[in-house]
């Protein structure tokens, strides 16, 4: 049986989010065609994906004739093929990370000339209403703070020698700007990315992070989301504090709740014409 018009998707990154959003595309086959699915050790796809929808080099992904291409492997995907998705279907970054480098953010608008770029919300909680603020201009501050068990935080360097250090008590791990965090912890903060993003009058250097590697959260990651806005001519100013609380298990880089998100995001992730746009 064919199924017209369906929205072919190319997947890149086979790892649990992968894995969760290539299942939904084979059970959804009315609505969407697995256009192809990419991991950088292709033996981990053995017995797991059809042979024939298996793509060995990522930079032939056109010969599949994919509407979309979804990112949920690693920021250097984006850095390293990013221009190429974009200037030939719709490409949706599963780790906005990547843009924390300027000169890959701009390469990519440079790039998106026909198609769309879509970031994933992930975990963050309220980015369209940043996103309104920011587009009015009335976004005056944003800070995202991010609290993990140790085990969850995938770190490098000065962080994760300071991470492995955590025992008892939870330790802030960084305080500053999103674009220095990003680049230090770049499988860790893509909601702090999306939220970048989001705020994008305040943009990386502006927008403000906080990591906190805390043992007593074994059962969830806590993202909290403060957002300010102008004050008003009484002195009372506008401020939101939100605090979500995703479920996850000792060791999870990902929450349980970002996998819907993800899925939702995908849906979305068509339509809106060239550029950058939230999903």
């Amino acid at each position: 049986m064919s199924f017209p018009q369906r929205r072919r998707i190319g997947i890149v990154g086979f790892g649990h989010l992968g894995q969760y959003l290539v299942q939904t595309i084979l059970e959804k086959q009315r609505e969407f065609e697995l256009a192809f699915v990419w991991n950088r050790t292709k033996s981990y796809l053995t017995g797991k994906v059809d042979p024939s929808l298996q793509l060995d080099d990522l930079s032939n992904f056109q010969d599949r004739h994919p509407d979309l291409v979804v990112e949920v492997a690693h920021p250097s995907i984006t850095a390293e093929f990013g221009k190429l998705f974009v200037r030939h279907c719709d490409y949706m970054i599963g780790s906005p990370t990547a843009l924390a480098d300027k000169n890959t953010e701009m390469s990519l608008r440079e790039a998106a000339t026909q198609h769309g770029i879509y970031i994933a919300n992930g975990a963050l909680w309220g980015g369209e209403d940043i996103r309104k603020m920011a587009d009015c201009g009335s976004l005056r501050g944003l800070k995202v703070t991010m609290s993990k068990h140790p085990s969850c935080l995938k770190l490098v360097g000065e962080l994760q020698n300071k991470n492995e250090q955590v025992k008892e008590h939870a330790v802030i791990l960084y305080q500053g700007s999103v674009r220095d965090l990003c680049l230090k912890a770049p499988n860790n903060v893509n909601t702090m990315a999306a939220a970048a993003m989001a705020g994008h009058t305040l943009g990386f250097d502006h927008t403000q992070a906080c990591l906190i590697s805390d043992p007593s959260l074994t059962d969830y990651h806590v993202v909290e989301v403060e957002v300010q806005g102008p004050i008003q001519p009484n002195g009372k100013k506008f401020f939101i504090h939100t605090v979500r609380k995703n479920p996850a298990p000792v060791g999870a880089v990902t929450g349980t709740a970002t996998y819907t998100s993800f899925l939702s995001s995908m849906l979305e992730a068509q339509g809106k014409g060239p550029g950058f746009h939230l999903c």
